[in-house]
């Protein structure tokens, strides 16, 4: 059937032995063809990026790419993580624990439920899974970013990453704290402290030294708003990293295009930015039940970057309040940090400044501290702790508590209270009340002379925000570190429980999953959920990176 395709000339040439050998070939082959070109014709199989975090504190940014699934697929894959604080490190490696078990088989290890309901002690996490505990370790890294030893592995993880994934993304951000302006502020209390000589201003560059190392396709780089102002030798260091980030093409076929992310009628893009605070990124703008506001610098490899204009993914224009995450947590009483502490000396306590205040207070704020002081009497919070799942627990179809609650579980942990000075306890009562009626948290000229705490600034105006009140109808202001120390900037909105946060309702308010336990003390786990990023804002940011890339 195939002479005829033959030319004349060929078949007067050519032997019919030769000519019999290529077709039969072509007999061969030709299903083989075929079979390329259905093959070409199937749509491609969706791109896996490796991940590399840097500064990764407990891993709120991590938890936020690696949570996005799309199609089935897991898109983002953490190769390695890499934070220097010990009890930082340890809830990171836990959590690269579940990750990985999880993914093997499907479910959290009952080891772990029974851990983070309190029934038992830490297990041996390499005697419940000894591979996918040993994949934790590989991934979590206990490093001090600009040593030569933490060099050596992040530049041996990378030539893993280049091998295993089609491409690979940077995320992270330098300590903020020499860029913050408390930082600052304590920094220049220091005797004989140099800023140019504050080795966490040039920690940036160690960041960038990756970047230029790995070339990913892109990277996402988190600060707070004070590096914006933040100089060293006279000069911005904002604009020193920006140089920086726009030399990395020196070398390379590919430059690096800096994008500020966007939100506009719902939707949130990646775009040129104008100005530096166009890097500012809003929190609460994206369903975070929290008013925090950071710097996000996002970069993309110019060899990608022509598909960045047209991503945009919707985003959440409800706004999201205290009440929404943790309204619902199981009632507490505060503790009494001298003198005894039982649940009638708070009780007393509670009832005393009620009844004070109502004294020297009218109108609403009379009536609402003469309420608290008949709810008390009738039916006190009694405990300091508790684990009860609120009613409805994980069945809500509300999308940020279907992230939060996680049904697998047995127990709310890590929901409990401190213990504050008696004293306090009527300054919390008042500003609750306050915030309840006013709608804003008092100032320090607003609390009655008699509740003033002895401090020699108290009118100076520098501690004007010393005892803040969480409004519930809002969201929050911005959880920091500073959470961990005495709890005055974080009062609970409702004044019958007169107390500051918990690691619980803190880590809540930060988007932190329910099933996400901190480990090391106390003041520790408070200062990781301060520092970190809320995981269902990385999330939305990992799924605006991947509409462009994909």
């Amino acid at each position: 059937m195939f002479f005829p395709l033959i030319p004349d000339i060929i078949r007067e040439r050519v032997c019919w032995s030769t000519i019999s050998v290529i077709y039969a070939l072509v007999f061969v082959l030709e299903p083989s063809i075929h079979r390329l070109k259905e093959i070409r014709q199937e749509p491609d199989l969706p791109s896996t990026f490796g991940i590399v975090d840097l500064f990764a504190g407990p891993g709120g940014l991590g938890e936020g790419f690696a949570s996005l699934v799309e199609n089935g697929h897991a898109p983002f894959r953490i190769g390695i993580s890499v934070e220097k604080e010990a009890s930082a490190h340890r809830t990171l490696t836990l959590r690269a624990f579940l990750r990985e078990y999880r993914a093997r088989h499907g479910v959290l290890p009952e080891e772990f439920i029974d851990f983070h309901a309190g029934l038992v002690s830490e297990p041996d996490w390499s005697a419940v899974d000894a591979e996918g505990w040993q994949h934790a370790v590989d991934e979590a890294r206990a490093l001090e970013l600009g040593t030569e030893a933490a060099a050596a592995a992040i530049d041996g993880a990378i030539a893993t990453l280049k091998a295993k994934y089609d491409d690979t993304i940077l995320i992270g951000g330098p300590p903020c704290q020499a860029y913050s302006l408390v930082g600052r502020v304590r920094s220049r209390g220091k005797v004989g402290y140099v800023p140019e000589q504050d080795a966490r201003h040039y920690l940036f560059r160690e960041y960038i030294r990756v970047l230029d190392k790995l070339r990913p396709a892109a990277f996402v780089m988190e600060n707070v708003k004070g590096m914006l102002s933040s100089t060293v030798e006279s000069r911005l260091v904002f604009e020193m990293l920006m140089e920086d980030l726009s030399s990395l093409g020196t070398g390379h076929a590919h430059h690096y295009e800096l994008r500020a992310i966007r939100i506009e009628d719902g939707k949130a893009s990646l775009q040129e930015a104008a100005q530096s605070s166009d890097f500012i990124v809003r929190a609460e703008a994206f369903g975070v039940p929290q008013r925090r506001h950071r710097v996000i610098i996002v970069g993309i490899r110019s060899d990608l970057a022509g598909q960045a204009a047209d991503a945009e993914i919707a985003v959440s224009t409800e706004a999201r309040t205290v009440n929404d995450v943790i309204g619902s947590m199981p009632v507490l009483r505060s503790g009494i940090s001298r003198g005894d502490d039982d649940a009638a000396a708070w009780r007393r306590e509670v009832i005393d400044a009620a009844k004070l205040l109502a004294g020297i207070s009218t109108g609403k704020e009379k009536q609402a501290f003469l309420t608290v002081s008949e709810r008390v009497k009738e039916n006190a919070p009694a405990v300091r702790a508790a684990s009860q799942f609120p009613g409805g627990y994980g069945t809500s179809n509300d999308e940020l508590l279907q992230w939060i609650e996680r049904p697998e579980l047995r127990a709310i942990a890590q929901h409990e209270t401190r213990g504050h000075m008696a004293s306090d306890l009527a300054r919390y009562l008042f500003a609750a009340v306050f915030g309840a009626v006013r709608g804003y948290s008092p100032k320090a000229a607003d609390f009655p002379p008699m509740l003033s705490p002895d401090h020699r600034n108290w009118h100076s105006g520098v501690f004007n925000d010393r005892f803040r009140v969480q409004l519930a109808g809002e969201a929050s202001t911005t959880v920091t570190s500073h959470i961990s120390k005495d709890g005055h900037y974080f009062i609970h909105p409702d004044p019958i429980q007169c107390r500051s946060l918990t690691l619980r309702e803190a880590a809540r308010l930060q988007t932190f999953p329910d099933d996400y336990l901190f480990l090391g003390n106390r003041t520790q786990q408070y200062v990781q959920v301060g520092n970190a990023v809320p995981p269902f804002l990385a999330r939305q940011i990992a799924e605006l990176l991947l509409s462009c890339l994909k």
